[in-house]
């Protein structure tokens, strides 16, 4: 994985996005994975975050899935828990060619 911005955002937006993830110190980090990680995303491509976040209770989850759907418009988000991920080729996807847009290296 490597470390760069979310490819094909406005900037603004990534900021907002990495803000929003900063309101949960559960959250050890954020790899964006898909067509946006890969650098095929079209402009309607959906952002695909993948959260290594094993402490995070499903109910602050839910909250930020939300929090982040509104912040993304008129993006489409997949949020996902890496520990809740059971097919192991997006495992593999993800480790292969995610970048990470977030970290909370104190936490983790």
């Amino acid at each position: 994985m490597k470390n760069e911005v979310i490819t094909g955002l406005p900037a603004h937006l990534a900021e907002q996005i990495k803000s929003e993830l900063s309101r949960y110190p559960a959250i050890c980090q954020a790899v964006l994975f898909g067509s946006r990680a890969m650098g095929t995303h079209r402009p309607n491509s959906d952002i695909d975050l993948c959260l290594d976040a094993p402490g995070l209770p499903f109910t602050d989850f839910l909250t930020l899935s939300a929090a982040m759907d509104e912040r993304v418009l008129p993006y489409r988000l997949d949020l996902v828990l890496r520990h809740h991920i059971e097919n192991p080729d997006l495992l593999t996807h993800i480790d292969q060619v995610g970048v990470t847009v977030y970290a909370n290296a104190p936490s983790c």
